[in-house]
């Protein structure tokens, strides 16, 4: 990821705690919060400093390690963080894992976040291919680099087409309410890559009037059939990419495969707090007596689904 030119991580592990760029703040403000320990970290994460997927599950080693005078009370706070996103429980077993093993727990944790940040890369070179010169993809919430580190899942192939030379275009859904798709703005601001904000609503119209080619998002957990928890927001693009005769991929690395459920049925979905949709900015925009009900993702099935993009390659249906 690139930062006013340079290159940066959503997280890192520094001097005994862990950094994270604030995601709350952005994009107005480039600030940094502070984790020293467990209980930091598990705000981190329940409150959004921190999000995305792969990123969710880098902090939780990094807990880990924060935490490793008492790994039990660490595993069951950092386990309440939030239910969606599989990497936070595919993290913690892997360090429980290691910790049992007798490896350094810094160690192993670091070698977690480079495996992650590896990973997607490759996800990038295999997703590059699909997309061609001229086109215009649309994206849904934040799936870059402050969602997973450093390259990506949806917006890995973006960076590395993009750095071949191909030129294409970006829609990026707005994505309330926490209006994640400016985190993308500035994710492809800061990379050069041609691309526009719109109205989570607005992508049927474009889609309709010929303006979308491809769509791309990522995932917080997909079951073994294919269904895939995302985003609120996330099916109705699938299904309106199918009406539209648009390829629909979903972009992961297999952390965020969970093999242990059969369907999307099985995915807990989070509901958050009503402030997210009543306040914006600090600003009220709903009174105090309008009843808010917020899921935080959706689950789309996986006919509507024509790949997945992997580290391990490109997996299209039926050969998932």
């Amino acid at each position: 990821m690139k930062i006013n030119g340079k290159d940066a991580r959503a997280l890192w592990f520094e001097k005994g705690a862990i950094k994270f760029i604030d995601q709350r703040k952005l994009p107005y403000k480039l600030e940094y919060y502070i984790a020293k320990n467990v209980d930091e970290c598990a705000f981190a994460i329940k409150d959004m400093v921190v999000r995305g997927a792969p990123a969710i599950g880098a902090t939780a080693v990094y807990g880990m390690v924060l935490g490793i005078n008492d790994v039990k009370k660490t595993v069951e706070t950092l386990r309440k963080t939030r239910p969606t996103a599989y990497d936070l429980f595919y993290a913690i077993d892997y360090m429980k894992e290691k910790i049992k093993d007798g490896v350094d727990p810094l160690k192993a944790a670091n070698n977690y976040v480079e495996d992650i940040i590896d990973r997607c890369r490759k996800i990038g070179e295999h997703g590059a291919p699909l997309i061609k010169d001229g086109m215009k993809i649309l994206t849904h919430c934040n799936a870059g680099a402050l969602a997973t580190v450093d390259w990506g899942t949806a917006l890995a192939p973006f960076r590395i087409a993009h750095k071949i030379g191909k030129k294409f275009f970006v829609f990026a859904d707005e994505t309330r309410p926490r209006c994640q798709g400016l985190l993308t703005d500035w994710e492809l601001e800061q990379e050069g890559i041609p691309h526009a904000v719109i109205a989570d609503n607005a992508a049927g119209y474009f889609m309709k009037n010929g303006e979308i080619d491809l769509v791309i998002t990522g995932a917080d957990r997909i079951a073994k059939n294919g269904d895939f928890a995302n985003k609120i927001g996330t099916y109705e693009k699938a299904v309106l990419a199918r009406e539209n005769d648009i390829p629909f991929y979903v972009a992961a690395p297999v952390s965020t495969f969970d093999k242990s459920i059969k369907s999307g049925d099985e995915i807990i979905i989070e509901e958050r707090g009503r402030e997210e949709l009543a306040v914006v900015n600090n600003y009220k925009i709903m009174p105090e007596y309008t009843k808010i009900r917020n899921p935080a993702f959706d689950i789309t099935p996986h006919k509507y689904v024509k790949g997945y993009i992997t580290e391990r390659g490109v997996f299209e249906k039926p050969s998932f």
